[in-house]
């Protein structure tokens, strides 16, 4: 039999506990029959302990050493660079490290993948869908299009944004789109990706049904929120943990054009006087 194999790409920095949780949960997973996978991990200069005790526990994870100032998209590109120079891969499969699976949530991904490729005799991306933990089943993270997200009914539906929490990816899409692009350092690289996927002629779909959990991040981000300082909120505007407006309207440029303007201005208004961008937009 022929072995199909899987990279699977994570990045972490610092959450040594959420890491190990993620790693636990993945090599429990049920894997479909003529598949294997090598887990590619980008330490971004964790200080917590969490190489070791990656080393100690799950010894055959590849544990690729970053400068600390990688973030999720420049981690994520280093690690798939890795894998691809490694070897030829079948797939290659985003996983965030506080992202924690179910058993056959890989399985389950992968028989969508299998009946997308039925359906539309091309590959194409899918995205796993989050809920927000084990005792709901509210949407978190996954597929979206401009109207929000999708919530999986059972069904396949086609999405336009991707989160990148959990993503099989083909090395088919791979080899005509290539990695995460370097336009950015953290944010926003999961949504271009899909976009740029589907600007070359395929799709991206979510799964049927939740197969993972992850929180999500809760309340108004810190760049335009009210109780926050004009400085702390400008500083965030620019902040890679923040909206990070250059990238945002590389972004926006990217596939919007000239509407980019827009955006932006939006986006200096709404963290200069929150309030004022609220009355207007509620006008």
């Amino acid at each position: 039999m022929i072995i199909k194999e899987i990279a699977i790409l994570l990045t972490c920095h610092n959450r040594k506990d959420k890491t190990i949780e993620c790693l636990e949960v993945l090599y429990l997973n049920k894997i479909p029959e003529g598949y294997s996978f090598t887990v590619f991990l980008v330490n971004d200069g964790s200080t917590d302990g969490t190489k070791e005790a990656v080393k100690e526990k799950f010894p055959k994870v590849n544990i690729i050493k970053g400068n600390g100032n990688l973030f999720w998209n420049q981690g994520m590109r280093l690690a798939w660079k890795t894998a691809s120079n490694t070897k030829k891969y079948d797939f290659y499969l985003w996983l965030n490290d506080d992202t924690i699976l179910e058993k056959n949530a890989v399985k389950s991904l992968f028989e969508c993948y299998t009946e997308v490729l039925l359906e539309d005799e091309k590959p194409a991306i899918i995205t796993g869908a989050c809920k927000c933990s084990t005792k709901s089943n509210t949407f978190s993270y996954g597929g979206r299009t401009e109207e929000g997200a999708v919530i999986p009914n059972g069904k396949l539906q086609k999405c336009t944004y991707i989160n990148g929490n959990f993503v099989l990816i083909p090395d088919f899409i791979y080899k005509q789109l290539g990695n995460l692009s370097s336009d950015y350092t953290h944010g926003m690289g999961d949504f271009d990706y899909g976009l740029r996927a589907i600007k070359e002629g395929f799709n991206c779909y979510t799964t049927k049904g939740f197969i993972a959990v992850c929180a999500p991040n809760e309340g108004i981000q810190g760049w335009c929120n009210p109780k926050n300082s004009l400085k702390k909120r400008w500083n965030l505007l620019h902040s890679p943990l923040g909206l990070n407006i250059k990238e945002y309207n590389t972004f926006r440029r990217k596939f919007w054009g000239t509407k980019w303007l827009l955006f932006a201005l939006k986006a200096y208004v709404k963290a200069i006087s929150p309030t004022t961008y609220n009355k207007i937009s509620n006008k």
